[in-house]
């Protein structure tokens, strides 16, 4: 039972860090990647599919985007699709090729963008911290009900500690290399 809690605990922590790379994949550094849209979704034969679904996304240098839809009529809608995305991108059509052309950042856009990623990583720190909380309950229940013994729940809360540890300093890896991205010119 203890053993299913801390493998239950660390796949959730797990899906946390995962969660945070999602995250940062969204906020920009100035070079144009396709994982930038990811997250944007078109209507596409009456369902909302990604962009990528819809259309072939590729970098044409640093700072530009190239989105060729599979077909003709979804430009308009790709269009529209990126206009309404919290990105701020403003997409120019030529013919059936969408271009999109990342404006260089600010020294003082930078800051904020690096504000940004710190709060997420804290959001990441708070959601492994509370998988450890009920990580605890759980074995705290456990020894209420006397399936497990003082000592064992003394143990497996210093491995749930262990596994938290060791997690939040993968979020904390995640967000230096974010901050030198976010800060290197």
């Amino acid at each position: 039972m203890i053993q299913d809690i801390l493998k239950d605990a660390s796949q959730r922590m797990d899906k946390s860090i995962d969660v945070l790379q999602q995250e940062f994949t969204k906020i920009r550094t100035g070079r144009a990647h396709p994982s930038l849209l990811d997250h944007v979704s078109v209507e596409y034969y009456g369902s909302d599919v990604p962009l990528s679904q819809a259309a072939s996304i590729n970098s044409e240098d640093a700072r530009t985007l190239v989105i060729q839809p599979w077909e003709k009529p979804m430009v308009s809608i790709i269009e529209k699709a990126l206009l309404k995305s919290d990105l701020g991108l403003n997409p120019n059509t030529a013919g059936t090729v969408i271009r999109i052309v990342l404006p260089p950042l600010t020294e003082e856009r930078r800051r904020d963008l690096v504000r940004v990623v710190r709060a997420e990583a804290e959001n990441a720190r708070v959601a492994i911290r509370n998988v450890r909380r009920d990580a605890n309950s759980d074995l705290k229940e456990l020894q209420k009900e006397g399936e497990i013994s003082e000592d064992d729940l003394r143990r497996a809360e210093q491995d749930i500690q262990k596994i938290t540890d060791e997690h939040v300093a993968k979020v904390d890896a995640k967000l230096t290399a974010k901050e030198e991205e976010m800060m290197a010119v």
